[in-house]
């Protein structure tokens, strides 16, 4: 089975359809895997080298270590001389956008604060102090 890239080269598009770039962006899932995909990202490519980011030092350190196999798994890929080396930056992830609750926790009723906990007897207890603190 041809790879996509080599399929994609040879279909003769003009030049600026797709980048050195996505291609390799987009064949990073597939040299890693499933679970290296999942705390990584390839961001950008300078001249030959793509630049990943990952989550921490830990991300880092152990893809150094395999950076040969993810060489030759790309290479497998995209084909020689497209990337030459890898580069291992260390960018958190992004935080979630807050929920309008935690972000204005005056605008809803304390009813629903109540209502999130599963125990009834808890529930009770808590209703009872609520209602004691507001007297």
């Amino acid at each position: 089975m041809e790879r996509a890239s080599k399929l994609i080269r040879g279909l003769g598009l003009p030049g600026g359809t797709i980048s050195a770039e996505e291609l390799a962006c987009a064949a990073w899932p597939e040299a890693v895997g499933k679970k290296i995909a999942d705390h990584t990202r390839a961001a950008r490519m300078v001249r030959t080298r793509l630049v990943v980011e990952v989550e921490d030092c830990i991300w880092q350190r152990q893809l150094f270590a395999l950076t040969p196999f993810v060489m030759r798994n790309l290479e497998k890929s995209l084909g020689a001389g497209l990337i030459e080396d890898l580069e291992f930056r260390i960018v958190p992830r992004r935080r979630e956008p807050q929920r309008a609750q935690a972000a204005a926790p005056g605008l809803f009723s304390a009813a629903d604060e109540a209502e999130g906990i599963a125990d009834p007897v808890l529930r009770g207890i808590y209703r009872a102090s609520r209602k004691r603190a507001q007297a």
